[in-house]
């Protein structure tokens, strides 16, 4: 699956990813470039009361890094979302985060990294934040990270896209919606192939693994109508991305 934002000037992560930096006259290793060009990652504005969430965070950051993958986040610079977008930061990578206005004060303190874009509101945030993402993770957070996550979910259930979902479970921090979500299959409201729309492991290298591995779960009735990926359609502004650098 390729990226689905265009143009963007390579990064040295990518750049080193894909080529290796072997000097001229050398044997040269082709290498099989990421994936993914970009990941979505949802995480809280708040560091949670674990180290183990931060050390995550920085963990993921890294490892986006490490596979030439370039980040896409809600924009703010405390809590997990400054420790992530640090960490791809100070690695090379490129960070894009949108943020509603309206949370600018809430959600950034002192100096952001990267590009920020600022958007009128949280609908024109999600939907942003998937239109320039290949793939989605989720950290932990609160209610905005839920949000976010099952949204994704959903669009992925109605046919939306098709870009791997998955869960950063730290220390077990997903299990209990993980256990809903079995109960929503056993007892009739997810159908059994749905639940593996996402996937979901406790360490980042092992989750973009799973990422990279994801196959779409076809749908079971062929006559199901696939949505289009058109958001201007539910009320959203297509020119946002024109004020995104390429």
């Amino acid at each position: 699956m390729q990226g689905g934002g265009g143009g963007m000037e390579e990064t040295p992560a990518a750049a080193k990813n894909r080529g290796g930096g072997v000097g001229e006259g050398a044997a040269v290793e082709v290498q099989e470039g990421p994936r993914f060009r970009r990941v979505c990652v949802f995480c809280g504005s708040s560091s949670g009361k674990r180290s183990s969430y931060r050390d995550a965070a920085v963990e993921l950051g890294k490892e986006l890094v490490a596979r030439g993958m370039d980040l896409v986040y809600g924009g703010g610079s405390l809590g997990l979302m400054g420790e992530v977008s640090e960490a791809v930061h100070k690695g090379g990578g490129h960070v894009i985060g949108i943020i509603p206005t309206t949370l600018m004060g809430k959600e950034i303190t002192g100096v952001t990294v990267g590009e920020v874009v600022a958007v009128s509101g949280m609908h024109e945030r999600k939907a942003a934040m998937a239109r320039n993402a290949d793939a989605f993770i989720a950290l932990p957070g609160g209610y905005g990270t839920l949000d976010e996550l099952l949204e994704v979910i959903a669009w992925a259930q109605l046919g939306i896209h098709t870009k791997p979902v998955g869960l950063l479970n730290v220390d077990g921090y997903y299990d209990f919606l993980l256990a809903f979500i079995d109960k929503a299959v056993d007892d009739g409201f997810i159908r059994p192939s749905q639940r593996h729309i996402f996937v979901s492991a406790p360490d980042a290298r092992d989750l973009v693994r799973k990422l990279e591995e994801y196959v779409a779960v076809e749908e079971e009735d062929p006559a199901t109508p696939k949505l289009r990926w058109e958001i201007e359609q539910a009320g959203y502004k297509a020119t946002l991305q024109a004020g995104i650098a390429r």
